[in-house]
C-alpha cells in the first residue's frame, strides 16, 4: 500500500487540511503504526516538521539552552554553567559533543517539551536541580525563566510543595552589596585574590580556580545539605559578579 507515503513525501502534492477529518485520522493512524513506525503523535508531529525526537540523555541539556537564551541572550557563564554539568554527569568526548548540539537546539525554541518531559517523570528532580543551577548563574532568576522551570515542572507532575522545595536550594541569601563596605572594584579584587596590577591570565586563573573550589555542583552531587549547597551558589554568584566589575574595569574579554 504506497498511496500514504506518496500522499506525505510527493511534492505538490495536496494539502492536509483538504483530507476529510475522518479519512485524514485513519491516513495518519496507518502511517504512524506502520509506515513511519512512530510511538506517539508527538513524534508524528516533530517528523513532519523535520525535528528530530529529544532523546533522554539530550533533554537535560535542551532545557538548560532554553534557560540561557529564555533572557535574550547567552552568557558566557551560561556556557560555564552547561560545562559544569558535563562534568557533574562525567561525560566523555562524544556524549559532551551530543550535550553541545543538544544546548544550542534549546536555544533556538522550537521544540515542544511537554511530551518529552512527561516521559521523564522518574527524573524529575536531577533534571529541575540542573535547571535552577542555570537559572540563579546570574544572582537572580527572572520572571520568564521562574515561569519556564514551573512549566516544565508541572509537565514533569511534581507536586507544589517539592516544587518549592528544590527552587529554595537554590535561592541565595540576602546580603548586603558589595558596595557596602568597600568599592565594587576593590571588593571584587579582594573576591578574586587578585591585585590591580595583576595580567588578564592571572586575574582568569584566579577565578576559574575559585569556581571549580565553590562550584556548588559538587556539594549537590555528594549529597550536601541544601544550606550548603545554598551557601556555594551564593560565593559562586558572588565570584561571577566580581570577575565581571574586574574584566570591565580592565577591558579584557
Amino acid at each position: 500500500m504506497l498511496w500514504p507515503a506518496t500522499l506525505l513525501g510527493a511534492a505538490g502534492g495536496f494539502a492536509l487540511a483538504s483530507i476529510p477529518g475522518a479519512l485524514l485520522g485513519a491516513l495518519l493512524g496507518q502511517v504512524v503504526d506502520r509506515r513511519l513506525r512512530l510511538q506517539s503523535w508527538a513524534a508524528l508531529r516533530e517528523r513532519l516538521g523535520g525535528q528530530a525526537e529529544i532523546k533522554p540523555e539530550q533533554l537535560q541539556f535542551v532545557l538548560l539552552g532554553r534557560l540561557a537564551k529564555s533572557t535574550g541572550r547567552v552568557l558566557p557563564a551560561h556556557i560555564q554553567q552547561a560545562q559544569a554539568e558535563m562534568q557533574r554527569l562525567g561525560l566523555g568526548v562524544q556524549a559532551q559533543r551530543l550535550a553541545i548540539e543538544a544546548f544550542n537546539r534549546g536555544k533556538s525554541g522550537r521544540d515542544h517539551l511537554r511530551g518529552p518531559l512527561r516521559r521523564q517523570r522518574d527524573n524529575a528532580q536531577p533534571l529541575l536541580r540542573a535547571c535552577w543551577r542555570m537559572a540563579w548563574i546570574e544572582g537572580q532568576v527572572s520572571k520568564v525563566e521562574r515561569e519556564l522551570i514551573t512549566q516544565w515542572a508541572n509537565w514533569l507532575e511534581v507536586p507544589p510543595v517539592l516544587q518549592a522545595q528544590l527552587a529554595q536550594g537554590y535561592t541565595p541569601r540576602q546580603e548586603a552589596p558589595l558596595s557596602t563596605a568597600l568599592s565594587t572594584y576593590q571588593r571584587a579584587l579582594k573576591l578574586l585574590g587578585v591585585a590591580e596590577d595583576d595580567q588578564p591570565a592571572q586575574i582568569k586563573q584566579a577565578y576559574r580556580r575559585l569556581l571549580s573550589r565553590h562550584h556548588p555542583d559538587k556539594l549537590a552531587g555528594s549529597g550536601a545539605a541544601p544550606e550548603q549547597v545554598r551557601a556555594a551558589t551564593e560565593r559562586t554568584r558572588e565570584l561571577h559578579q566580581a570577575y565581571e566589575v574586574v574584566r570591565q574595569r580592565h577591558g579584557f574579554r
